[in-house]
């Protein structure tokens, strides 16, 4: 307790009357906030960098990241450990105004694609609704299925300095952040884990709970099937749309994965096509179908919007909802409760002038200095270089070209008031110090229709002490949000019930892309751990430290072969010790080549797009960083291990699932075409001892071979061991013999119980190895086995691998 009320005193010192945590005259704080920051100190010590770090990690652990546009890799999600404090009196007030305004959007979103009578009557110019680009002319007079346009919306609310919230800005189009909010809850929640005893924290899961109920209730039949339909991994919020799915029970997927056939919505899985009733969308409504909207459109589903239409699929939002985001319709929201609610808005916005009106346009000039100026509809008009910028910071040529484009088009800015912020406690460096914040709600529909408030959401936390909302931007750290109260809190949870007697063995349905992704994610694994175990051996047998070659020269030529032969280099001018070294960082590293940081990122690409379905440490270790020893041995022995923790997790730690199997079949495939290759390179008759040494190198297979031959090395022995021991996991036959049962387990689509082709061929690739001899083996038979590999994966992506149209032409596909 000392620490704590120290960190309050001097944390108080520094704030003013506008802070959350001391907004009393005498600058005392609030008893809430006391005992938040008593459960810190019993984390932390006197260490708040310690504590920082620790939510931090375990943010990390949950997977939790985001990613900026036009940047490749994501960034870790910034959550602060001190969470900002709401009491449920206040939040009740806030819950109100979130329902009101929320009911309000409906009936104006409901007229504008309906009757028409606002803009009719005068209440909504014409040029505000036609003009803006998220209004979409082929929605007028189509009445969603359930009778609603909006589901689920996120709302952005600023607390002035005297406490008073105010809205910033609405999100309809596809609001993004209610992942955040429920992954900063669980990060903090494993830190603090005394806080929702001390204060009796309001719960999540029963709106998650609540939103899923909605959306299924809008639903044709009983048990429907629910998506996410995600833009795709290079979306900056993914990530949270992965957890979302993962957690409400989604099915995630893309537009690829689906098809619209005779005015229903099906998703391509290896099963064939499943009816799919809804869509919670992340994707752009103008990308959603290329026949209704943006033609150009490569992620959208043709005739999704006629599916829609004829009441077979919900859409969630409605396509067009996001007329109302843009922050010119501010301006009007206020005189529209009072005409359609006959109440003044309990949330007010911030005052806001559409420059599209003469009054409001003169208004705007003649403030310039005192106000915000910004878009009308998001889009940067051609007079604005930047984000919304105070106006008195406009100066120079961009204010001078800013004020000729407003002259000539007037219907493309607004002014809005500037804005002051208070501030919330963050943890920078060692210390507690004041930040500007805002706040994000989100409210849903829930199974009876009626709106619903996420008790909390998440806070955006500022970067510098400047309290005007233009200046904080999107902030820099994000903080839980919690609701706190007298009443105890019930323990609900969307997790099983302890006591729950449900038993589900299967994880659900598997769309196509996903089987492709996951089993390509098998094949660049084992192809760059082959890769990587042909340059350790030529760089740790062919080079001593002297640089005298320990290999013979053919052997090693035949190494340099089959590293060339994958791609991954061009053909060294020589054998010499600094050519191969330039060969094999060439290998490792260039990607102008089929090299291993080329089939890495391959991976991570894979890896970064079916976050909903593998685990945490998996993600991370496909994400690693690229080692930076300084030799070449050690970063060749650093992602060895690397790729020996992957196998680990996927043997040991992954469902067998049909995910799971398809992954599998991809390491076999692959593993197998490698020993075919590495067996005729060097285990065909002739061979020599070095031939066969790096032989067993290749097929990790050195020790097996010591302990059953210890006498010396010899071929046909080699030759049983790497390609015909069923027992040894490296071997030919103990691939095929994988194969053909994954392939066995996987599902077919008709009931005679005939084997399907990519059966067939795997039985009589079996077939072949089974009844082969070493003494026999030979490169004919090799390159017949090679062949059917090949033949075996070409049938597998054919049935289950659907691309394009393909799934809509294919005989005998369910439609269920």
């Amino acid at each position: 307790m000392i620490h704590a009320e120290r960190w309050i005193a001097d944390y108080c010192a520094r704030s003013t009357r506008a802070d959350v945590l001391c907004p009393a005259d005498d600058g005392s704080a609030d008893p809430a906030w006391a005992a938040m920051f008593a459960e810190l100190a019993t984390v932390a010590s006197d260490d708040l960098g310690h504590i920082r770090e620790r939510v931090q990690r375990h943010a990390v652990d949950i997977g939790t990241g985001f990613r900026i546009a036009d940047e490749p890799d994501e960034r870790p999600w910034p959550v602060s450990p001190v969470p900002l404090l709401i009491e449920a009196g206040e939040w009740a007030g806030i819950e109100r105004g979130v329902i009101q305004r929320a009911a309000l959007m409906e009936t104006v979103i409901a007229d504008l694609y309906g009757a028409g009578k606002l803009v009719a009557d005068g209440h909504i110019p014409a040029a505000l609704v036609t003009g803006s680009p998220f209004f979409l002319r082929p929605m007028v007079g189509l009445d969603p299925p359930g009778g609603r346009h909006l589901d689920f919306i996120a709302i952005d609310l600023g607390r002035g300095p005297s406490g008073e919230w105010r809205v910033l800005a609405d999100h309809l189009r596809a609001p993004a952040g209610a992942g955040y909010a429920l992954e900063n809850r669980i990060a903090v929640s494993r830190t603090l884990g005394g806080l929702q005893d001390r204060l009796n924290v309001q719960r999540h899961a029963p709106f998650f709970a609540a939103f899923r109920a909605g959306i299924a209730a809008m639903c044709k039949r009983t048990d429907p099937r629910i998506g996410l339909l995600t833009p795709g991994r290079f979306n900056p919020s993914y990530p949270e749309q992965a957890h979302l799915a993962r957690y409400l029970g989604l099915l995630l997927v893309e537009g690829a994965d689906l098809a619209a056939l005779e005015d229903k919505v099906y998703v391509r899985t290896i099963g064939g096509l499943k009816r799919i009733d809804a869509l919670w969308r992340r994707l752009d409504p103008r990308l959603l179908d290329p026949l209704a909207f943006d033609t150009h459109s490569q992620i959208g589903v043709p005739g999704l919007i006629d599916a829609y239409a004829a009441g077979n699929v919900v859409l969630s939002n409605a396509p067009g909802s996001a007329v109302l985001e843009a922050p010119a319709f501010s301006a009007f929201l206020p005189q529209l409760a009072k005409s359609l609610l006959g109440e003044d808005l309990l949330l007010p916005n911030i005052a806001t002038w559409w420059c599209g009106q003469d009054g409001a346009r003169a208004q705007v000039e003649a403030n310039f200095d005192r106000l915000l100026i910004g878009p009308a509809f998001h889009s940067r008009p051609l007079g604005m270089t930047g984000a919304p910028t105070a106006g008195a910071d406009i100066t120079g040529e961009d204010r001078t070209r800013l004020l000729a484009d407003m002259a000539n088009r007037p219907q493309d800015y607004v002014g809005q008031e500037l804005v002051q912020l208070s501030t919330m406690p963050v943890v920078v460096g060692d210390e507690l110090v004041p930040r500007p914040f805002t706040l994000r709600v989100f409210a849903a529909r829930n199974g009876d229709g009626e709106w619903t408030v996420l008790p909390g959401g998440f806070a955006r936390i500022g970067e510098h002490p400047d309290a005007r909302a233009a200046v904080m931007g999107e902030g820099i750290w994000s903080a839980d949000v919690c609701i706190y109260g007298a009443e105890p809190v019930a323990p609900v949870s969307l997790l099983t019930a302890a006591d729950s007697l449900q038993v589900r063995r299967n994880p659900g349905t598997l769309p196509s892309r996903v089987a492709d992704n996951f089993y390509w994610l098998g094949r660049y694994l084992e192809r760059g751990e082959a890769l990587l175990g042909a340059i350790r051996v030529m760089l740790g047998n062919s080079i001593d430290v002297d640089g005298g070659a320990v290999l013979s020269p053919t052997t090693v030529g035949k190494l340099v072969g089959l590293i060339v032969g994958a791609g991954s280099a061009p053909h060294p001018p020589s054998l010499r010790r600094a050519d191969l070294t330039a060969l094999a960082r060439t290998a490792m590293e260039d990607e102008r080549w089929q090299s291993i940081l080329t089939l890495n990122r391959h991976a991570r690409e894979i890896g970064e797009g079916s976050r909903d379905r593998l685990s945490a440490d998996m993600v991370r270790l496909l994400e690693a960083p690229f080692p930076t020893h300084r030799g070449m041995l050690e970063r060749a022995g650093s992602l060895q291990r690397r790729y020996a923790a992957i196998a680990g997790l996927s043997a040991e730690h992954m469902g067998r699932t049909a995910a799971w199997r398809f992954h599998d079949l991809g390491r076999r495939i692959e593993r197998a075409m490698a020993m075919t290759r590495a067996i005729r390179l060097f285990g065909m008759p002739g061979a020599s001892p070095d031939d066969l040494s790096v032989l067993l190198d290749l097929a990790d297979s050195q020790i097996s071979y010591r302990q059953r031959y210890p006498t010396g090395i010899a071929r046909v022995p080699v030759m049983d061991l790497v390609a015909l021991d069923p027992g040894n996991p490296r071997s030919l036959a103990f691939s095929a013999e994988r194969i053909a049962t994954r392939l066995a387990e996987l599902p077919v689509l008709s009931d005679d119980e005939m084997a399907e082709p990519q059966q067939a061929q795997a039985t009589g690739l079996q077939a072949i190895v089974m009844t082969a001899t070493a003494a026999e083996l030979d490169a004919e038979t090799l390159g017949d086995i090679e062949r059917r590999l090949g033949a075996v994966s070409d049938a597998l992506a054919r049935r289950y691998f659907l691309q394009g149209a393909e799934p809509l032409r294919t005989s005998g596909l369910t439609l269920a």
